[in-house]
């Protein structure tokens, strides 16, 4: 999945070179280009498929040559992750119809490779023998407000755990109650089935998808698929698959993951990963001299120097022709800053 936005992550992230084209860490691949190089270990790049916006789709191109132009599915429209997977699986299924499918965001990090891979496989096998759907579930270690979290039920079939509830993120008091009790799990977005299964899913829990995307199965996997979508999925319902499908179905089952995993959804997870100086301060690609100044992270483009006296706490972010400036723990406000800077400045600097 490789169609958002990444409006957290302004300015670095745009509307027209959004968060997963972009190389964080400095080591010549983007979020999307790790990712599948990632899976490429486990599954043949023939059988990767990324979906994503119309307007992405050069992007996609030259930063995946490998993949051909089939393996894209451009959507006309946003319409969050359940219309996506659907899509997706029903376009999976008109080449393989009992195909075992891995759904995974393209903006995640994972620090354990090989970890990940192992646990990928027993989800892998877990799906082609159970109608069940999977998701995968990381031991939190902190009252992360930013992330959904899973309950795990007593019931239990080896290393796969019923779930009891899902929680999507909770306010903090909740999130510390969660953790103490030891029996919630951070909701990684990373999930596992047969693609029957998570069509018989959607049918049972989000029908009105159903009925925009399944008078197309006699299309998919043809040349007038696109046409068909084009047409039919900005009708589909706005919702994501774990409101939609994963918090209603009775047959979830959650594999507990550790390797390394973190979302990247923000600023402030970018800074926890990051490595610091004497003084807790993150550069990213630029060159600092700080004078004074602790718990800081600063994001410049490379080449540029920041300099930088009395701040503590702070992002300095800056990218093409915006500067951000915001303390760092209310960094939730820049989805805020984004739509005030969209209305008064207009699109230029979105």
């Amino acid at each position: 999945m490789s169609g958002g936005i990444g409006s957290r992550f302004w300015p670095a992230s745009r509307t027209s070179y959004p968060k997963q084209f972009l190389d964080f860490f400095g080591t010549g691949r983007s979020l999307l280009q790790l990712t599948v190089d990632r899976f490429s270990q486990i599954i043949p790049s023939e059988n990767i498929f990324i979906v994503t916006n119309d307007m992405y789709a050069g992007l996609v191109h030259e930063q995946l040559p490998e993949l051909s132009f089939n393996q894209i599915l451009l959507e006309p429209t946003r319409r969050n992750t359940a219309p996506c997977i659907a899509w997706a699986s029903y376009h999976i299924r008109a080449l393989n119809p009992n195909a075992n499918i891995v759904v995974a965001p393209s903006d995640h990090l994972i620090l354990k490779e090989t970890e990940f891979i192992d646990t990928v496989q027993k989800g892998l096998d877990f799906a082609a023998q159970s109608e069940n759907l999977l998701t995968l579930g990381i031991k939190p270690n902190r009252p992360e407000t930013g992330y959904g979290y899973i309950q795990i039920d007593e019931q239990r079939s080896g290393d796969f755990h019923k779930v009891k509830t899902f929680t999507e993120k909770p306010e903090l008091e909740l999130a510390k109650v969660f953790v103490e009790s030891g029996e919630f799990y951070w909701n990684s977005g990373l999930f596992i089935w047969n693609v029957n299964s998570i069509l018989k899913a959607f049918k049972e829990q989000l029908p009105e998808l159903i009925d925009k995307l399944a008078p197309g199965e006699s299309v998919y996997g043809t040349a007038v698929e696109k046409a068909f979508i084009d047409e039919n999925f900005p009708a589909c319902p706005n919702v994501s698959i774990d409101f939609g499908v994963m918090e209603k179905a009775d047959n979830v089952y959650v594999l507990l993951g550790d390797f390394g995993w973190s979302d990247l959804g923000t600023w402030g997870s970018l800074y926890e990963l990051s490595p610091k100086d004497e003084n807790k301060n993150v550069a990213l690609k630029c060159d600092t001299l700080l004078y004074n100044s602790k718990n800081n992270i600063v994001a410049l483009p490379e080449g540029k120097l920041a300099v930088i006296q009395d701040m503590d706490g702070y992002l300095i972010a800056e990218s093409d022709n915006v500067l951000l400036i915001c303390k760092k723990e209310e960094e939730h406000g820049i989805r805020k800053f984004v739509n005030d800077a969209q209305i008064k400045m207009g699109e230029d600097y979105i």
